[in-house]
């Protein structure tokens, strides 16, 4: 199983939003973790960085996977997401 790390920045913004919301973003990490090949229709990797994106609805998580850890790297909106990575 692999270790989830959560930025500063992820944590925040997921703070900020509803508890519902929240949770159905922190629940579909936790999925894609426990089966990646589940997701390959809403796992991408970005162009021009070592970054993918998974898709929750309206949200986008950036994370980073290095063996064992997938360091989310930032939480958004998709419209605001890719500004300043």
């Amino acid at each position: 199983m692999k270790t989830i790390l959560y930025s500063k920045q992820a944590l925040k913004f997921l703070e900020k939003i509803t508890i519902a919301e929240a949770y159905r973003i922190v629940n579909k990490v936790e999925q894609y973790v426990k089966n990646p090949s589940e997701f390959k229709n809403q796992v991408k990797e970005l162009k021009g960085s070592p970054f993918y994106r998974l898709r929750v609805g309206n949200y986008r998580v950036v994370f980073d996977e290095n063996g064992t850890i997938l360091n989310i790297i930032k939480i958004d909106n998709r419209g605001n997401v890719y500004k300043e990575l």
